[in-house]
């Protein structure tokens, strides 16, 4: 071209999650089938609304109301409901105006990242939800800063090693934090909350927290939400619906502003990202209309504990087939619906591989096994091509950690033990 067309940052918006399925497909191509665990989509791996909730989703359909637009910032009566939520948990107090609609988060995270100054810098969490860390790295056209999430202490986050980067970065705007967190599964209790906040306060940062699966924690795990631990912060809490009811496909996230007027820098970045979203007209309107009635209905609460209890079966499924191999080192999940699996260090080689008796399929898996290739890719690589389970590698995560993450998402029992078992015998026979 004439020019060059695009900015340095472009290289780092990557996504394993979805880039793993193109290899993938290549194997169904030759006719097998393929155990998918890549996606957080709880509606691939047999997940059912129930009846009740369709019943309300139809029953708005057949209203001429909701078809046409909402506000900007989104339908007026859902973000007063939602409002009155957030301020019934006694903590910070936010009024409708707080809360604006996105077209899914995926699109919340571009917006804020995309307007903020390439020199200011929002540290995340590592391993990190690719969105967020592809996103923020693309705005500053550099690789992204990270804290160490410790596999030797349930995944918490290591708070000294985040100060000491906040301390010695005045680049350093913000702090986000995924909580239940993609992709270690783990929840984290108010005091590591309230260590981060007090961080984000002696050094006058805002905070993000990703809280898509605040709503989606078991096995005892204490639950704590940004609302309630802020005090006068300023900071933002995403959230959604495609994880909890589960409805992926309405592509229908929020932002919540806390103490927006307590930073007069704060606020602008609320008001552009506002102002952003004003220029799209509105987000789907459907889902938005759901949420007060479904997540209002008495059936509600019942339904989100039935769902946290199988999922949490899940993960006691997945400390039987893993909790005992040498070669890993393995936590079981306390929320969301993943586990990230470490290899031990120095388990894995480059010379590791699994028995593959189809000549084709050794050949298109020998064409992607590149010198510099990540070794955990290597061996996700290997296990789709000798046991057709696509999961992603942790060094896609922004990590320099080796392993995996599976999805604890699976409906159907037998196809989960499956699943697993598949895992387990493709770790033991490539790390023998």
């Amino acid at each position: 071209m004439r020019q060059k067309l695009l900015r340095l940052g472009a290289d780092e918006l990557t996504y394993e999650i979805r880039g793993i399925v193109k290899k993938a497909e290549l194997l169904v191509n030759l006719g097998y089938d393929v155990l998918w665990e890549n996606i957080g989509d709880p509606i691939q791996k047999n997940k059912k609304l129930p009846d009740w909730m369709k019943e309300i989703i139809a029953s708005i359909l057949k209203e001429d109301y909701s078809y046409g637009y909402s506000h900007s910032k989104g339908l007026l009566e859902t973000r007063k409901f939602l409002a009155t939520r957030c301020n019934q948990l006694g903590g910070v107090q936010i009024q409708p105006e707080d809360i604006t609609f996105f077209n899914g988060l995926g699109d919340a995270i571009q917006k804020i990242y995309q307007y903020l100054l390439p020199t200011s810098r929002i540290i995340g969490p590592s391993p990190s939800y690719s969105t967020h860390s592809s996103a923020e790295a693309a705005h500053a056209n550099n690789h992204p800063i990270t804290y160490r999430l410790d596999p030797n202490n349930r995944w918490f986050p290591d708070i000294e090693d985040l100060r000491l980067k906040v301390k010695y970065n005045e680049n350093l705007v913000g702090i986000m934090v995924i909580n239940p967190d993609n992709p270690t599964g783990m929840v984290y209790p108010q005091r590591i909350l309230e260590d981060i906040i007090a961080i984000a306060r002696e050094f006058n940062l805002f905070l993000i927290f990703d809280e898509i699966y605040m709503n989606i924690v078991y096995n005892g795990a204490e639950r704590c939400t940004l609302a309630e631990v802020i005090g006068d912060a300023p900071g933002i809490s995403l959230k959604g619906i495609s994880k909890e009811f589960p409805w992926p496909g309405a592509r229908c996230g929020w932002a919540e502003y806390y103490n927006r007027t307590s930073d007069k820098d704060f606020e602008k970045l609320c008001e552009t990202i506002d102002n952003s979203k004003m220029i799209e007209v509105s987000s789907t309107r459907l889902p938005q209309l759901a949420i007060p009635r479904i997540m209002s209905d008495p059936r509600y609460p019942d339904y989100l504990i039935e769902t946290n209890k199988r999922i949490g079966q899940r993960s006691k499924y997945l400390e039987e087939f893993f909790a005992d191999i040498p070669y890993i080192q393995f936590n079981k999940t306390n929320g969301a619906f993943y586990n990230t699996i470490i290899f031990k260090e120095g388990v894995l080689k480059p010379d590791q591989s699994m028995l593959i008796a189809d000549e084709k399929v050794k050949n298109m898996l020998e064409g992607w096994l590149k010198p510099d290739l990540a070794l955990d890719k290597r061996f996700v690589y290997y296990l789709l091509m000798a046991k057709q389970v696509c999961v992603v590698p942790i060094s896609s995560f922004s990590s320099d950690l080796r392993g995996f993450r599976i999805t604890l998402l699976e409906e159907n029992e037998d196809q989960l033990k499956e699943t697993l078992s598949r895992v387990r015998s493709g770790i033991l026979e490539y790390c023998k």
